[in-house]
């Protein structure tokens, strides 16, 4: 009966896996999509009741998958400190923990995350892998990017003095951390509006800003690219647990996102 169930709850490969998961998904989503509604006040008056009832019948699911999760799999512990096992736990502790501080239950949605799932049930492997050398492009320009960011906070700091200086607090630079604000939100090209320049030297500093601003947000991007480019795509294979027979997501993926097992074991 244990195996039974491990192949169901841990395994995509058998008709009875695949239900579970997609079942799993649709509860997942359902929920995420009642927090979303709940979070309304004109949804949540009108359908207070009901709202709470189908969250205390998520909760029970949840709590349930969890716990048989946990008496199924070898290593406890290692499904614990997993990727899905911190997910699964979290998405249920929020509920227990509302009722102490009610604004806590929204954070079920980071159940969400088990979402990922879908790219196991659904074979698409290959856009794991695709997602693997985005991951690896970030990880080999991130030496540029932080003298790039580096640089900007320089200038922020720079541009924010000067226009506390310049403008002062009677018009709305009321200190160098909101100057430092208003720079950011000029040089990212935002331009919210809620603080502007209003002294001739003022908006010629803010225009010399934005027009850095347009040159700057192509500077991360061209860095991304290039590593892009030059990052070997690996082929596309597929890795089995043999403690839980779950697919691993990539490649490039040492242990089991379900269990913590090394697929190399």
């Amino acid at each position: 009966m244990k195996e039974k169930l491990h192949t169901i709850i841990f395994g995509t490969d058998t008709p009875a896996g695949k239900a579970f998961d997609v079942m799993l998904i649709i509860a997942i989503i359902g929920n995420s999509l009642l927090v979303i509604a709940e979070s309304v006040d004109s949804i949540r008056n009108a359908y207070g009741l009901l709202i709470t009832a189908l969250t205390g019948f998520f909760l029970i699911i949840f709590t349930i998958e969890y716990i048989l999760r946990l008496l199924i799999v070898e290593r406890q512990k290692d499904y614990v400190l997993s990727f899905f096992g911190i997910i699964d736990l979290l998405a249920i502790l929020p509920i227990y923990f509302s009722f102490f501080l009610p604004q806590v239950r929204f954070l079920v949605v980071i159940r969400t995350f088990r979402l990922l799932r879908l790219f196991s049930i659904l074979k698409m492997g290959r856009y794991i892998d695709e997602s693997s050398q985005l991951l690896r492009a970030l990880k080999a320009s991130k030496a540029k990017i932080s003298v790039f960011l580096f640089t900007m906070l320089f200038i922020i700091m720079l541009v924010g003095s000067m226009m506390y200086i310049i403008e002062g607090p009677e018009n709305g630079f009321v200190n160098i951390p909101e100057s430092m604000y208003w720079a950011v939100v000029t040089v990212s090209t935002v331009g919210y509006g809620d603080i502007s320049p209003q002294t001739p030297v003022g908006k010629l500093l803010s225009s010399l800003l934005m027009i850095v601003g347009y040159g700057i947000l192509a500077v991360p991007t061209g860095i991304i690219s290039h590593e892009l480019a030059n990052t070997p795509k690996g082929v596309v294979k597929t890795k089995i647990c043999q403690k839980c027979n779950t697919e691993a997501n990539s490649q490039a993926d040492r242990f089991c996102s379900n269990c913590g097992s090394s697929f190399g074991s």
